[in-house]
């Protein structure tokens, strides 16, 4: 009987494995600008240079996650790309590690039978975030694997609370996700035992809180910088959780509030999950593709359905299962996923052809500073404040900050990078103050006459097949 069970545990695991991994590798060219971003700070922490984005330049808090950086600077002695498919691989096994673990609990589901259980496996596989960001090179699937690891332990609150308390730590809006879970399991084991969930609150917080407090004691500010370079409104939250619990799909085949009512350690999960929804629609959303905020807490709403299906109205959760089911389909079918995974091997390209076209700068301007930082070892002058705590407190989003030719000037930039979604128009360089710049600081940038008179085209740098790409200006000489 034990080799039985046994057997059972473990076909289970491989294949949550599967249904973890196999999406990851079909999603492995998949990245995005942000996680270069990281592996600079991280490449500079590995030299001893401090926690900074330009190797001389102050130090600052450009990434989110204070942990992930530190995490990464174990794997950074190596050229941006390579630091960068480290980071794709340790998210790879992360998630694979999950799967298996969220395979081992749905199995052991006895109320349950396997056709349910491989419908919610199946959604969660066809779920293109989860694969997505399992291979994005960012600190998402660390953040999954541990907000997951709590969910699965959620009738030992004591371990949860530890666990979730972690999950925080790298992604810093998940600190009421992890609150709500603490509190929320300890009450569901221990019904009258405030003083337990209490405690319980505390230990979940008390990672996030130290994070604060070493923000404040480093930079002076208790929340990270991209809350100030990307400002959004709660319009944009509203809409973003929205559709990211759409595009994640297993939030939709989760949806039964009247069946988790049954079921304490599933009601657990999803007040959770709820809190972390409502947190995300606070702080404005991402602008990230695929629903990255949403993913960490994904595969704990797949163990939660299943603990409710016994209780659930079953033609209802089919029907959701199904729906959910084709809208994945759909994504996958219509190129959405399919375009995202040429993102790595086009961004490759372009830092390859930038980076001797930037060997003798000095100091460079762009929006998207992840591949510029990538391509030189110069300083990168950051036009959306990411890593910048002067632009990132001026007004505007990330975008759309009041920055013009004189701050270049007064920054020393020698070259500045600027985007065309749709390409030069006929003519090529000649003609681009008659190009389309979509984004609000390029576009002002290149209305601006004295603009035109301290910088020139010098390069077309094209960005995949679809005819995107930079172009690249040059300060002309002071003679000219």
């Amino acid at each position: 009987m034990g080799g039985l069970l046994g057997g059972r545990r473990l076909g289970w695991a491989v294949l949550g494995a599967a249904c973890a991994v196999l999406p990851g590798l079909w999603m492995w060219a998949f990245t995005v600008d942000d996680a270069l971003i990281a592996v600079r700070y991280a490449r500079n922490l590995s030299q001893g240079l401090g926690w900074r984005f330009n190797p001389h330049g102050p130090s600052t808090d450009g990434v989110t996650s204070l942990s992930w950086p530190l995490v990464l600077a174990m794997l950074a002695r190596a050229d941006s790309w390579a630091v960068l498919d480290r980071a794709k691989t340790l998210g790879l096994i992360a998630w694979g590690i999950t799967g298996a673990g969220l395979g081992v609990a749905i199995g052991r589901v006895e109320a349950v039978r396997w056709p349910l259980k491989l419908a919610v496996m199946g959604t969660l596989t066809l779920s293109v975030p989860m694969a997505a960001y399992a291979v994005s090179g960012m600190e998402t699937p660390l953040a999954t694997a541990l907000a997951t690891g709590a969910a699965l332990c959620v009738r030992r609150s004591r371990v949860a609370s530890r666990i979730a308390g972690c999950a925080a730590l790298f992604r810093p809006e998940m600190a009421v996700w992890a609150t709500v879970l603490a509190v929320a399991s300890t009450l569901a084991s221990q019904r009258r035992r405030d003083s337990s969930a209490l405690t319980a609150a505390v230990v979940a917080m008390t990672p996030s809180i130290g994070c604060v407090v070493a923000r404040v004691l480093i930079w002076g500010r208790p929340v990270p910088l991209a809350v100030l370079a990307k400002p959004g409104t709660l319009e944009q939250g509203f809409a973003y959780a929205g559709a990211a619990c759409i595009v994640s799909l297993v939030p939709v085949v989760a949806l039964a509030p009247l069946a988790l009512y049954r079921d304490r350690s599933a009601l657990a999960i999803a007040l959770a999950a709820l809190a972390h929804v409502g947190t995300v629609a606070f702080v404005g959303g991402d602008w990230m593709p695929f629903a990255r905020l949403i993913v960490p807490v994904v595969p704990s709403l797949a163990y939660a359905s299943v603990l409710v299906a016994p209780y659930a109205n079953r033609p209802f959760m089919a029907a959701r299962s199904v729906l959910a089911a084709l809208f994945g389909a759909t994504m996958i079918g219509r190129g959405s996923a399919e375009a995202a995974r040429h993102v790595g091997p086009d961004r490759a390209a372009l830092i390859a052809l930038a980076r001797p076209r930037l060997a003798a700068c000095h100091s460079v301007a762009a929006l998207d500073i992840g591949w510029v930082g990538a391509a030189t070892d110069s300083e990168v002058i950051d036009l959306a404040g990411l890593t910048d705590p002067y632009v990132a407190a001026l007004p505007g989003g990330h975008t759309s900050k009041r920055v013009g030719t004189m701050f270049l000037l007064d920054r020393g930039a020698d070259s500045v990078i600027m985007y065309l979604a749709r390409g030069l128009p006929n003519g090529g360089l000649d003609r681009w103050t008659e190009a389309e710049y979509s984004r609000v600081v390029e576009a002002r940038l290149a209305r601006d006459p004295i603009f035109a008179r301290h910088y020139a085209p010098q390069a077309w740098l094209p960005l995949g097949a679809a005819g995107a790409g930079y172009v690249l200006f040059r300060a002309r000489p002071p003679t000219e």
